[in-house]
């Protein structure tokens, strides 16, 4: 049976409700959907969708490699946009992270996310 671990990354947002930021479950690790939320004041990042990205994808990559992991484990991954018109300014960002062999992913417009943000992005990784 696979040990399973919350993990509590201290360089990327604390949850904001009852989940946990991950979950190391055997060579799986399962990321709770990040929003834009700098870490260090607690606050939204402002800035539209190109900074909004970014932020979500530092607090992404502070997990993973905390975790001991980094983008090029990850297997798949949903994102949540506030607009399906940010899409291509979204996807050029995103594209930076996943330069070699990007993952699976599934995008889709939602009504709305936490705290009024444009973007929530989550990961499935794996140990290789």
């Amino acid at each position: 049976m696979a040990k399973i671990k919350p993990i509590e990354c201290p360089d990327a947002p604390a949850a904001i409700g009852p989940y946990s930021q991950a979950v190391s479950a055997g060579n799986f690790l399962f990321i709770s959907g990040q929003i834009p939320i700098d870490p260090q004041t607690g606050t939204v990042v402002s800035g539209g969708i190109e900074a909004q990205t970014e932020q979500v994808l530092k607090n992404l990559k502070n997990i993973l490699i905390f975790s001991g992991l980094d983008f090029n484990d990850v297997v798949k991954t949903t994102v949540y946009l506030k607009s399906i018109g940010d899409f291509q300014k979204f996807n050029e960002i995103y594209a930076k992270s996943f330069q070699n062999d990007p993952p699976a992913r599934a995008c889709v417009e939602v009504s709305a996310l936490p705290k009024g943000v444009l973007i929530e992005i989550d990961a499935i990784a794996i140990e290789k």
